[in-house]
């Protein structure tokens, strides 16, 4: 099964997400960064990632990143997103914004009575938010998924 593609744009894809799905994995405990564990004596334990990733799933939908305004955040062109619709936008949270009938993925910073979305890239422009701009935060990324 995959998801339904919902936007496409340059910046960001939008999908549903699927989380009806169960689908346990072996789960391997404290992996050690440092020197080697038997990690094979905890295969026993398992996870779901929808239930572990996805705490509210009418709300939440995944992204894929087109782009590099967001690398020193550790968010990379083709890192998937999970983003959820029903957190809080806040202060120094990284969000899918939709600015002027765009998608863009920016952290955003609020002083006083401004909103800026700020890239994680020094090549980028932080944008500020105006009378003129048409600004909605689409949602929260709570989580990036990255290939290696």
């Amino acid at each position: 099964m995959s998801a339904l593609k919902l936007h496409d744009s340059a910046h960001l894809d939008i999908y549903s997400a699927q989380t009806a799905t169960e689908l346990e994995l072996p789960l391997l405990p404290g992996i050690s960064a440092g020197f080697p564990s038997p990690a094979a004596d905890f295969v026993d334990i398992s996870i779901d990632l929808n239930r572990h990733l996805i705490k509210h799933p009418s709300a939440t939908f995944f992204g894929r990143v087109k782009g590099l305004s967001m690398k020193d955040a550790g968010i990379d062109d083709g890192d998937l997103l999970i983003i959820d619709k029903s957190i809080e936008p806040t202060d120094g949270k990284i969000a899918v914004c939709f600015v002027d009938g765009e998608f863009t993925l920016k952290r955003i910073k609020i002083e006083k009575d401004e909103v800026w979305l700020m890239p994680a890239n020094k090549n980028y422009k932080p944008i500020v938010i105006t009378k003129d701009n048409d600004l909605r935060i689409w949602g929260v990324v709570t989580h990036i998924i990255k290939s290696l």
